[in-house]
Protein backbone atom coordinates (compact mmCIF):
# COMPACT_ATOMS: atom_id res chain seq x y z
CA UNK A 1 0.00 0.00 0.00
CA UNK A 2 1.01 3.38 -1.00
CA UNK A 3 0.94 6.31 1.34
CA UNK A 4 -0.28 9.59 -0.11
CA UNK A 5 0.86 13.01 1.29
CA UNK A 6 -1.30 15.47 2.04
CA UNK A 7 -0.15 18.65 1.36
CA UNK A 8 -1.30 21.57 3.30
CA UNK A 9 -1.96 24.70 1.05
CA UNK A 10 -2.14 27.68 4.20
CA UNK A 11 -1.20 30.72 2.56
CA UNK A 12 -2.97 33.83 0.50
CA UNK A 13 -3.23 33.64 -3.21
CA UNK A 14 -2.14 36.87 -5.23
CA UNK A 15 -5.57 37.52 -5.78
CA UNK A 16 -6.34 37.58 -2.24
CA UNK A 17 -4.07 40.28 -1.76
CA UNK A 18 -4.82 42.26 -4.20
CA UNK A 19 -8.73 42.12 -3.22
CA UNK A 20 -8.17 43.29 0.59
CA UNK A 21 -5.44 46.33 -0.73
CA UNK A 22 -7.91 47.44 -3.27
CA UNK A 23 -10.28 47.65 -0.17
CA UNK A 24 -8.03 49.21 1.58
CA UNK A 25 -7.17 51.72 -0.42
CA UNK A 26 -11.36 52.55 -1.03
CA UNK A 27 -11.58 52.86 2.57
CA UNK A 28 -8.67 54.99 2.96
CA UNK A 29 -9.61 57.26 -0.18
CA UNK A 30 -12.72 57.45 1.97
CA UNK A 31 -11.17 58.78 5.18
CA UNK A 32 -8.90 61.06 3.26
CA UNK A 33 -11.38 64.08 3.25
CA UNK A 34 -12.28 63.57 7.12
CA UNK A 35 -8.58 63.67 7.66
CA UNK A 36 -7.98 66.70 6.03
CA UNK A 37 -11.64 68.40 7.58
CA UNK A 38 -9.72 67.86 11.04
CA UNK A 39 -6.33 69.25 9.92
CA UNK A 40 -8.45 72.38 8.89
CA UNK A 41 -10.12 72.49 12.47
CA UNK A 42 -7.45 72.50 14.19
CA UNK A 43 -5.33 75.18 12.48
CA UNK A 44 -8.13 77.27 12.64
CA UNK A 45 -9.00 76.71 16.07
CA UNK A 46 -5.16 77.38 16.79
CA UNK A 47 -5.77 80.92 15.36
CA UNK A 48 -8.68 81.49 17.48
CA UNK A 49 -6.70 80.43 20.71
CA UNK A 50 -4.77 82.86 19.45
CA UNK A 51 -6.75 86.08 18.78
CA UNK A 52 -8.23 85.45 22.29
CA UNK A 53 -5.00 85.59 24.01
CA UNK A 54 -4.10 88.57 22.14
CA UNK A 55 -7.18 90.21 23.17
CA UNK A 56 -6.94 89.25 27.21
CA UNK A 57 -3.51 90.14 27.06
CA UNK A 58 -5.17 93.42 25.51
CA UNK A 59 -7.04 93.95 28.30
CA UNK A 60 -4.83 93.35 30.74
CA UNK A 61 -2.03 95.76 29.68
CA UNK A 62 -4.87 98.49 29.19
CA UNK A 63 -6.17 98.14 32.93
CA UNK A 64 -2.17 97.54 34.31
CA UNK A 65 -0.57 100.35 32.45
CA UNK A 66 -3.61 102.38 32.63
CA UNK A 67 -3.39 103.40 28.81
CA UNK A 68 -5.63 102.28 26.22
CA UNK A 69 -4.57 99.51 24.04
CA UNK A 70 -5.68 98.74 20.53
CA UNK A 71 -5.30 95.06 19.05
CA UNK A 72 -6.16 95.83 14.93
CA UNK A 73 -6.80 92.90 12.53
CA UNK A 74 -5.30 92.52 8.68
CA UNK A 75 -2.38 94.12 10.28
CA UNK A 76 -0.52 95.40 8.67
CA UNK A 77 -1.56 92.42 5.89
CA UNK A 78 -4.27 90.24 5.36
CA UNK A 79 -3.81 87.48 8.07
CA UNK A 80 -2.04 89.64 10.65
CA UNK A 81 -2.73 91.24 13.47
CA UNK A 82 -1.24 93.16 16.49
CA UNK A 83 -1.61 94.94 19.66
CA UNK A 84 -0.98 98.47 19.76
CA UNK A 85 -0.94 101.25 22.36
CA UNK A 86 -3.48 104.07 21.35
CA UNK A 87 -1.72 106.70 19.92
CA UNK A 88 -4.49 109.50 17.78
CA UNK A 89 -0.91 110.93 15.65
CA UNK A 90 -0.22 107.47 14.09
CA UNK A 91 -2.04 106.16 11.65
CA UNK A 92 0.70 103.94 10.72
CA UNK A 93 1.15 101.86 13.77
CA UNK A 94 1.19 98.05 12.08
CA UNK A 95 4.17 99.41 10.52
CA UNK A 96 7.22 97.09 12.69
CA UNK A 97 9.61 99.12 11.35
CA UNK A 98 8.98 102.47 12.51
CA UNK A 99 7.18 101.06 15.70
CA UNK A 100 9.07 98.22 16.63
CA UNK A 101 8.57 95.60 19.05
CA UNK A 102 10.54 95.79 21.61
CA UNK A 103 10.24 99.58 21.37
CA UNK A 104 13.11 101.60 20.17
CA UNK A 105 13.14 103.36 23.93
CA UNK A 106 13.40 101.56 27.43
CA UNK A 107 11.81 104.53 28.69
CA UNK A 108 9.09 103.56 30.62
CA UNK A 109 7.87 107.07 30.67
CA UNK A 110 7.55 107.65 26.87
CA UNK A 111 4.96 106.38 24.58
CA UNK A 112 4.56 103.72 22.81
CA UNK A 113 6.44 100.98 24.72
CA UNK A 114 3.46 98.47 24.71
CA UNK A 115 3.19 97.49 21.05
CA UNK A 116 3.26 94.02 20.58
CA UNK A 117 4.97 92.01 17.60
CA UNK A 118 2.58 91.24 14.61
CA UNK A 119 1.97 88.12 15.09
CA UNK A 120 0.17 85.76 12.16
CA UNK A 121 -3.41 83.45 11.58
CA UNK A 122 -1.86 80.02 11.17
CA UNK A 123 -2.04 78.80 7.00
CA UNK A 124 -4.52 79.65 5.18
CA UNK A 125 -6.59 81.11 8.16
CA UNK A 126 -7.98 85.13 7.81
CA UNK A 127 -10.34 87.28 9.70
CA UNK A 128 -13.75 87.07 8.48
CA UNK A 129 -15.65 89.79 10.53
CA UNK A 130 -13.04 92.12 12.44
CA UNK A 131 -12.75 95.66 13.48
CA UNK A 132 -9.90 97.67 15.18
CA UNK A 133 -10.86 96.59 18.92
CA UNK A 134 -9.88 99.45 22.20
CA UNK A 135 -9.33 98.23 25.32
CA UNK A 136 -9.81 101.21 27.92
CA UNK A 137 -7.80 101.21 31.59
CA UNK A 138 -11.69 100.67 32.98
CA UNK A 139 -11.85 97.27 31.37
CA UNK A 140 -14.48 98.54 29.02
CA UNK A 141 -13.49 97.43 25.40
CA UNK A 142 -15.21 99.93 22.39
CA UNK A 143 -14.80 99.92 18.51
CA UNK A 144 -15.15 103.07 15.79
CA UNK A 145 -18.65 103.26 14.36
CA UNK A 146 -18.49 106.13 12.84
CA UNK A 147 -15.89 109.16 12.83
CA UNK A 148 -16.87 109.59 16.67
CA UNK A 149 -13.84 109.92 18.39
CA UNK A 150 -13.73 108.92 21.18
CA UNK A 151 -14.83 105.69 20.16
CA UNK A 152 -18.68 103.89 20.78
CA UNK A 153 -18.56 101.18 23.48
CA UNK A 154 -19.49 97.85 22.61
CA UNK A 155 -22.52 96.76 23.28
CA UNK A 156 -22.60 95.35 26.93
CA UNK A 157 -25.03 92.13 26.04
CA UNK A 158 -24.04 88.96 25.56
CA UNK A 159 -23.85 89.80 21.85
CA UNK A 160 -21.69 92.06 22.09
CA UNK A 161 -19.29 92.19 18.64
CA UNK A 162 -17.95 89.38 17.05
CA UNK A 163 -14.49 88.89 15.64
CA UNK A 164 -14.17 85.74 13.40
CA UNK A 165 -11.57 83.55 11.74
CA UNK A 166 -12.06 81.72 8.85
CA UNK A 167 -10.45 78.92 6.65
CA UNK A 168 -12.40 77.85 3.97
CA UNK A 169 -15.95 76.78 5.00
CA UNK A 170 -15.04 76.86 8.44
CA UNK A 171 -15.97 79.87 10.68
CA UNK A 172 -14.86 79.66 14.43
CA UNK A 173 -15.68 83.30 16.90
CA UNK A 174 -14.83 85.14 19.13
CA UNK A 175 -16.88 87.49 21.25
CA UNK A 176 -16.38 90.28 23.25
CA UNK A 177 -19.06 92.66 25.06
CA UNK A 178 -18.75 95.71 26.14
CA UNK A 179 -17.54 94.91 29.61
CA UNK A 180 -14.34 92.96 28.40
CA UNK A 181 -16.01 89.90 28.68
CA UNK A 182 -14.15 87.66 25.74
CA UNK A 183 -15.71 84.37 24.72
CA UNK A 184 -14.62 81.27 22.23
CA UNK A 185 -17.62 80.20 20.79
CA UNK A 186 -17.75 76.75 19.02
Amino acid sequence: MTKSKIQSRAGFTLIDIMVTISVMAIIMAGALPALINVADGMKLGQGQRDVYQEMQTARLIAVASNRPMRIRFNCPVAGQYRLTELNDSANDRCSDVKWKFPANDTDPTSRPNHDGPVKLLPTNVAFGAASTLEFWPDGTVHKQVGAENPWTQVPVDANGTAVTVVRGTLVKTITVNGLGKIQLVQ
